[in-house]
């Protein structure tokens, strides 16, 4: 392939493998300079590998790297520094406990000749660099303080601040509201008219069309196709994607709700401040019934999670599986009620990281006859059940079973908690962002899973950012908004500007929410 210097990165026949498995199989990759260009590909499917690889994290087996026309040999992510890439990674990397400026120049202070730290010095510069990107971020402000969205933009500050002339943004708006897409979207458009080069890994096809100019696709490891993003639609990617039609359009027939099994009366809940969070919160859900929960985060989603599941106290109100009081117990009652939940952050709340595959996969059930007798696990269950659910699920790779869970990507950790919370055949299954993270063909099987399992009599809680996701699979779509319940209704009854609206705290029909 011909190498110019009117591209800012050209990645030749990379390939990478880790034991047997071949993550990367002779990928190639062109990225004029002054675009923003996409990296699409399945949950699994190399992309994270491959700007690792451009970042210096991992080594390529094989290939050629160049940047402006020159080969380059990238052996660590400061050679990347050095050679002005930047990486703002899916996990942010930030000390919480830092303000945005100590944060930023962390690793790069600026010092006088004595070697005394600047801070004022290193403030100004941080400042400069906000106003020019319209980026409004408090320099002076803890990380632990703002916002995801904001924490977002201190890494893109922390690239820029470092000399970063191209930036990697891997699922750069996987935890972001839809108003923050929007500004992020914008940001990116800034920072390419200043003349840099972005980079997105993601599978977000709607975002794809809204902000990038050329996309590339790999699937499984393999180069697939280089495509102008004016010239295709959200379909024809999705289908070079997964190398089928995928439906993008969810489709189910009407909800045939029978008892009440899960309600939330006057529920109030404080925050870690000790804060009104949830506030005299009402809630109902029935059998074969999937009500969704919509909301811009922050409205009181994590303090009800966490109050259901018995992770927080409630200050007052009762939450009732089955017309039994379970608030203020513990989360093993909760499991016992046969409470099954997908929780958010799946890192911290959904894994073991540190475990392998099978363990995590039976973590809530390793007691039972199933897969232990007289204290002794039971292996060979315990592996035939995990395989099953790789299967099942599509997890990557196909051998993870015996693998930390930490080895296995984001989506692919979020399709071992799908399968495992499932698998619990609960009453109640709590799904909280649960295709966050995944590609369309993994979303669009979690969706009928949902479905599938509503079908079968489960009472289903779906909580998530998404409103398109909320819109398509809920059969009554509850507004959460400063942690109170600002309108409900069937699905049907009512569009998505009434409940945007309802969402930011406006009127609905010339009425307070």
């Amino acid at each position: 392939m011909e190498v110019s210097s009117e591209y800012a990165v050209q990645m030749h026949g990379i390939t990478k493998t880790f034991g047997t498995f071949c993550a990367l199989n002779g990928v190639n990759l062109d990225v004029k300079k002054g675009t923003i260009h996409s990296l699409l590909g399945e949950n699994g499917a190399g992309k994270s590998t491959l700007m690792n690889v451009l970042y210096g994290l991992y080594q390529a087996d094989a290939g050629e790297i160049y940047l402006n026309g020159e080969k380059v040999d990238i052996t660590n992510p400061n050679v990347a520094i050095a050679h002005g890439i930047g990486m703002v990674h899916q996990h942010f990397m930030l000390v919480e406990n830092f303000t945005v400026t100590q944060n930023m120049i962390l690793g790069h202070e600026t010092t006088s000749r004595a070697g005394v730290l600047n801070m004022k010095k290193a403030r100004e510069n941080v400042e400069q660099l906000v106003q020019k990107y319209g980026l409004e971020v408090d320099p002076d402000a803890k990380v632990e303080d703002i916002s995801v969205g904001m924490q977002q933009r201190v890494e893109i500050l922390k690239a820029l601040y470092r000399g970063a002339d191209l930036l990697i943004l891997d699922e750069p708006t996987a935890v972001l509201t839809p108003q923050e897409i929007e500004d992020l979207i914008g940001i990116m458009h800034n920072l390419v008219a200043d003349g840099k080069t972005i980079i997105i890994i993601t599978h977000k096809l709607k975002e794809i069309k809204a902000s990038s100019d050329t996309c590339t696709i790999i699937r499984r490891g393999r180069y697939i196709d280089t495509v102008s993003v004016a010239d295709v639609n959200e379909e024809e990617l999705a289908e070079k994607m997964v190398g089928h039609a995928v439906k993008l359009v969810v489709e189910k027939t009407p909800a045939q709700p029978g008892e009440t099994v899960f309600a939330v009366d006057h529920l109030n809940v404080k925050d870690d401040r000790g804060l009104p969070a949830v506030q005299d919160l009402s809630l109902q859900v029935h059998a074969g019934e999937i009500v969704g929960l919509a909301g811009i985060d922050g409205n009181g989603q994590k303090e009800l999670v966490e109050a259901i599941t018995n992770l927080a106290r409630t200050e007052s109100g009762t939450i009732k599986m089955k017309g039994e009081e379970i608030q203020n117990t513990s989360p093993h009652n909760v499991i016992e009620h046969k409470i099954a939940t997908i929780h958010e952050d799946r890192q911290r709340r959904g894994l073991v990281m540190d475990f392998t595959v099978a363990e995590n996969a039976i973590l809530e059930t390793y007691r039972t006859g199933r897969f232990s007798k007289k204290g002794l696990l039971n292996r060979e269950a315990i592996l035939d059940f995990t395989n099953s659910l790789i299967q099942d699920y599509d997890v990557r790779p196909e051998d993870c079973a015996e693998q930390p869970a930490r080895g296995l990507s984001g989506g692919n950790q979020q399709k071992v908690i799908i399968g495992r919370e499932v698998a619990n055949e609960p009453d109640l299954l709590i799904a909280v962002q649960p295709t966050r993270g995944l590609d369309v063909g993994a979303i669009e099987y979690v969706h009928q899973t949902l479905i599938r399992e509503r079908d079968r009599g489960r009472a289903i809680l779906l909580i998530s950012l998404e409103l398109d996701e909320i819109m398509s699979v809920s059969d009554t779509i509850a507004v959460l908004y400063k942690g109170q319940i600002a309108g409900s209704f069937r699905q049907g009854e009512v569009d998505e500007k009434t409940i945007g609206l309802l969402m930011a705290g406006g009127k609905q029909n010339g009425k307070d929410s």
